[in-house]
């Protein structure tokens, strides 16, 4: 039987480059999993292994890999941090116990930061947090440990503090127990030499551990007394209340360091063995029934309990489908039935994988806490629970943002054609905010996804990993419609020939819903005027036809309908009739509702130099950018700002042009917001020229 308490299943995350792929290729060195570094920047990094990953020194799918360290196992995702991808990190986040937040020490808390964060709080996940890259230029520790309070309103708990800054960065301070880490120039992780304190920074050092000590006895009564009448926490106890605050997530433990030079990150490994939590000691997921309905049990972390496995990634390789699994309770081996609940289907158990990056290692079995990857599985996609047949019950699922831009794709030749569709098969299979559909008129294949990087990656992951060459059409914008007026109206479908007839009517009103409401439908009839047996064919008939909107054609959205009255007829009305006079009502009410066109707004967040934010701000106003705020940096300044989706295309190469080059930006969907009327008029034009070609 394996000891739990010594697992710990843990994510690494950030915004772009500050640091993780690297700070995950030195804890597998430092844990004796790799013998020779590899760095993003050279394009050699073991959990980088996609070729889009290692030319563009990014990473894109979240890589597992389990390394050990102090006897403690390891279970490590190192997820992307680009904004394009985050569904790789809200899906890794959900089946961590615990997560290492990697800041770099120059650019701070970025968006991308914040956007994880969130998640990371949404899935009730312990974090440490690691300041990296304090060797950089313009880094600053403590700056950044601000911006932890004020931007994240999280509590950091200084756990090490930095010995020099930028150039002259030799190693920690270790305020548990007052000991300093020195690091030699040799790169060498392991040549460090633990001495006392350098005088010059004695009095900082001591005001830090009065802080942690404070924090870290609040957590346990007993010692909060005895430490105010003077007595000194052991540091067993100390440690303790630590682990416990964090579990709690009341505050978050802060390490420092620089992984390029190999300084500091033996302590986070500590940290991670020594504060975050085992798999026993989390909240355990709640059990629905089939039907969705919570059952009031947990899927608590027990090997001899029913299976319960959470299937949250699936990747295509060299050797088939992988599946990548949680296992929160109970027991899976080789050549086991399995259910799937969201399907209804049994599967059986292949092979079993442990994984280290693209590189695995046979198991026979897998038991609660491990993550293992299973090879070849039918019907699971992510977000599906497989359970013991005899006592079903799934987990919570996943729940994934809509796409906000789609192009079109068609293959080169008729050779691709065909391929081309078990490519995309797939590809849906492994990424969750990726859709694909077929547009009925023109026969093209729409790709969706959630930026313009996002589906740029797929085009090439067609073209590199499949061979099909695609011909790519221009963006287009997920636009929706709403209406703004409240509109009484009443509609009859009749239909009386041989035999028996249909006849249906409704009195309605269909008014402005709130933003965000999506589609409501209320029925105030009295009376038994419209039986109480059609209301649903009534609201399924207006349902449905929000999916195509009377401007453009685009889902309709935010808007209520409330059924009054109508009439019916004993013999001929019937819920198929009820259902068309809905359909029909739809379009002839809706024009006189005043349609309104609506457009994605995004978050964008923009860094540049200087000397450059008068131009950057200029040219954000030009795209009808809304700018909320800025803030400077020791490297240049923020700006964030709201901007419509449809102004942003190609916006990183006119970036690069104001800036020199230097300057970044992240944007992700905010809202959807109302369209100004040129720019509506612009796109029904458009559309309606597109329907007179087909």
């Amino acid at each position: 039987m394996t000891d739990l308490t010594k697992y710990r299943n843990i994510g690494i995350f950030a915004h772009v480059d500050a640091g993780k792929t690297t700070t995950t290729e030195r804890i597998l060195k430092l844990t004796g999993k790799i013998h020779k570094l590899g760095e993003v920047h050279d394009g050699a990094a073991t959990t980088d292994f996609m070729d889009q990953e290692r030319e563009r020194g990014i990473t894109i799918q979240s890589a597992a890999t389990t390394c050990f360290w102090k006897d403690h196992r390891f279970n490590i995702i190192d997820t992307p941090g680009h904004v394009d991808f985050t569904i790789e990190v809200y899906r890794s986040l959900k089946v961590l116990d615990g997560g290492v937040g990697v800041f770099c020490g120059s650019g701070g808390v970025e968006p991308q930061s914040e956007t994880n964060w969130r998640y990371a709080n949404d899935s009730k996940v312990a974090r440490i947090i690691y300041v990296n890259k304090l060797d950089r230029i313009g880094a600053d520790f403590y700056r950044v440990v601000d911006q932890v309070k004020n931007v994240l309103a999280a509590r950091p708990l200084v756990m090490t503090l930095p010995i020099g800054i930028e150039d002259d960065f030799k190693g920690v301070i270790d305020l548990l127990n007052m000991k300093a880490w020195i690091w030699d120039e040799s790169g060498d992780p392991l040549n460090y030499e633990i001495v006392d304190i350098p005088e010059a920074y004695k009095a900082k050092a001591e005001e830090y551990r009065a802080e942690l000590v404070e924090t870290a006895v609040e957590q346990d009564d007993d010692l909060m007394e005895k430490y105010l009448e003077g007595e000194e926490p052991s540091i067993e106890d100390l440690k303790r209340c630590i682990r416990k605050g964090t579990i709690h997530l009341d505050f978050f433990p802060t390490f420092c360091g620089s992984s390029f030079k190999n300084k500091g990150v033996q302590l986070v490994l500590d940290g991670v063995v020594d504060y975050l939590p085992s798999p026993t000691e989390v909240n355990p997921q709640p059990e629905v029934d089939l039907e969705g309905n919570e059952t009031g049990k947990f899927a608590i972390v027990d090997p001899n309990g029913p299976l319960r496995a959470l299937a949250f990634k699936i990747m295509d390789d060299r050797f088939g489908a992988l599946t990548f699994m949680r296992v929160y309770t109970g027991k899976m081996n080789k050549g086991d039935t399995v259910m799937n609940t969201f399907t209804g289907k049994t599967e059986r158990i292949g092979r079993i994988v442990e994984m280290h990056a693209d590189s695995r290692e046979e198991r026979d079995s897998a038991q609660a806490g491990d993550i293992v990857a299973v090879v070849g599985m039918k019907n699971v996609q992510t977000g599906h629970t497989l359970a013991d047949p005899k006592n079903p019950a799934t987990l919570e699922p996943m729940v994934f943002p809509e796409p906000v831009i789609s192009i079109a794709i068609a293959p080169k030749d008729k050779a691709s054609a065909e391929k081309m569709g078990i490519a995309i098969g797939k590809m849906i299979a492994e990424d969750p905010s990726f859709r694909v559909e077929t547009d009925e008129d023109s026969g093209e294949t729409i790709i969706k996804g959630m930026g313009e990087l996002h589906l740029d990656i797929k085009v090439d992951i067609l073209k590199r990993t499949h061979g099909i060459e695609v011909n790519v059409g221009k963006p287009q914008v997920a636009y929706r419609e709403t209406i703004t007026q409240r509109t009484e109206d009443s509609y009859t479908h009749k239909k009386q020939t041989g035999g028996s007839g249909q006849f249906a009517k409704i009195d309605y009103v269909i008014e402005p819903g709130e933003p965000g409401s999506g589609f409501e439908f209320e029925s105030k009839v009295t009376g038994g005027n419209v039986p109480r047996e059609f209301w649903p064919a009534v609201e399924k008939g207006f349902r449905e036809s929000t999916a195509k909107g009377v401007l453009a054609g685009f889902p309709c959205l935010d808007f209520k309908v409330i059924l009054m009255d109508g009439a019916f007829h004993a013999v001929d009305s019937s819920a198929v009739a009820y259902e068309i006079a809905a359909r029909a009502a739809y379009r002839q009410t809706m024009p006189k509702a005043g349609p309104q066109l609506l457009e994605p707004i995004m978050k964008v967040d923009v860094f540049t130099p200087d000397d450059h934010v008068g131009d950057v701000i200029g040219d954000l106003n030009r795209r009808r950018g809304m700018i909320q705020g800025q803030e400077s940096g020791p490297t240049g300044v923020r700006i964030k700002a709201e901007c419509p989706l449809s102004e942003m295309f190609g916006y990183i190469g006119d970036l690069r042009t104001m800036t020199s080059g230097r300057g970044q930006f992240s944007m992700e969907f905010a809202h959807y917001s109302a369209c100004p009327k040129n720019v509506a008029d612009d796109v029904i034009k458009e559309v309606q020229e597109r329907e007179a070609k087909k």
